[in-house]
């Protein structure tokens, strides 16, 4: 059993628990008959939505629901839901106690009128209190999902001028646009991927350098895909490595589509190119260790660093270098042996921030948003300009704009 198939039977199960608890917390409450249904209506359909959505995620024709609906089922199951099972274990824990102690109370004492009235209305708190409890996060999650849908179709252009001490004096102004995560699939399709075209063919730049994630992780969203990063007009080229939701369909499919279709895919490759009549070298980072073929990619820094050393092996020292890679970490090793910078993407700017240093961004990663410098060596993270979640907080997708000049 695939640890995919034991989360997703998890979620179901916490579906389950949440539905008979909130039941039986708007039986204890003065409420409505129809409330109870709706409440009991809403939660099936959240679920019918998830196992909707897990059945079809491989149909080889997409099948979307309404981005509405969709939004919906992904902040309940992937935010409200996990901060709520945990509420609803330790409230049950408490009720238990509570039980219990009353139990164990000395029997025999005949209330008073008054103590019968004081327990009428602590009753009737009680019965406002688990209303509250039971209507409370569907609110949330409607709410959320009202705020989220209308940044699906929102992205900024963010400017950066990075100076290089040792930029070879033709490449001193020059311009690259970096477009990572972009996502084409259920919640990044349609128009916003026609006016992501149009934004970054504005920006006239030298080169336009993808970082990862062009899907969102089926194989059905690769033609719309495909058909986008054909639209991209440079005056050099378009290239691009892949990221972690690219493979998702299996790496050797991600990878025979895109360079079937004619589009420099960069797997632990470089490529030479003469832009201002100056030799520049791009070196793509693969996704996961060098040495995983036929299995799970392996992740993390130890695949980062076997992966980059198999790609510097490669490198041209007379060029100028890019590294483009999908996990910003590679940056470490990149900064090392003296590449001077370094595009990824990956974090999506930490998704959901408080601030710009306050957040999951920092709690996943060392680098998460931006430009950081470390011994004049230089790393670019895009927050992304596409979603595989709908929500984002004070990490606003984007398409960066960068400028090269001698420092």
């Amino acid at each position: 059993m695939s640890i995919v198939t034991i989360i997703i039977a998890a979620v179901l199960l916490a579906d389950v628990l949440w539905w008979f608890t909130s039941a039986r917390l708007l039986r204890r409450a003065p409420m409505p008959r129809w409330v109870r249904v709706t409440n009991s209506v809403i939660i099936a359909l959240l679920l019918a939505g998830l196992v909707v959505l897990m059945a079809t995620r491989r149909a080889e024709a997409r099948v979307d629901l309404p981005q509405f609906v969709t939004s919906v089922i992904y902040i309940w199951h992937l935010l409200v839901l996990p901060v709520l099972l945990p509420l609803v274990l330790l409230g049950g824990l408490a009720v238990l106690l509570w039980w219990t102690a009353k139990r164990l109370k000395t029997a025999g004492s005949t209330a008073d009128q008054t103590a019968a009235s004081g327990e009428e209305a602590l009753t009737t708190r009680r019965g406002f209190l688990a209303a509250a409890a039971a209507l409370a996060p569907p609110i949330l999650c409607f709410s959320l999902t009202g705020f989220a849908l209308p940044q699906l179709n929102d992205f900024r252009t963010r400017r950066f001028t990075i100076p290089i001490a040792d930029l070879p004096p033709s490449l001193d102004g020059l311009t690259i646009a970096h477009v990572s995560d972009l996502h084409v699939g259920r919640f990044t399709k349609g128009a916003v991927l026609r006016q992501m075209v149009d934004a970054t063919n504005d920006l006239r730049a030298d080169l336009v350098l993808l970082t990862g994630d062009l899907i969102n992780g089926a194989a059905n969203e690769l033609p719309e895909a495909i058909e986008m990063v054909r639209r991209f007009d440079t005056r050099t080229g378009v290239y691009m490595v892949e990221g972690n939701h690219d493979l998702f369909p299996g790496r050797a499919e991600f990878e025979g589509s895109i360079k079937g279709a004619g589009i420099p895919l960069l797997v632990n490759e470089t490529v030479p190119l003469n832009v201002r009549g100056f030799p520049i070298e791009l070196l793509g980072l693969r996704w996961g260790a060098p040495d995983d073929e036929g299995a799970r990619p392996q992740t993390g820094d130890d695949a980062i660093a076997a992966s980059l050393a198999r790609l510097l092996a490669q490198r041209n020292t007379e060029a100028f270098p890019i590294l483009l890679a999908h996990h910003p970490h590679a940056f470490e090793g990149a900064a090392a042996a003296g590449l001077p910078l370094t595009l990824a993407g990956h974090t999506h700017g930490g998704q959901l921030m408080l601030n710009e240093e306050t957040g999951l961004g920092p709690v996943m990663f060392r680098y998460w948003s931006g430009l950081y410098s470390r011994g004049g060596r230089h790393l670019v993270v895009s927050n992304g300009a596409g979603n595989w979640f709908p929500l984002r907080t004070s990490a606003p997708a984007e398409i960066v704009h960068l400028t090269l000049r001698r420092g």
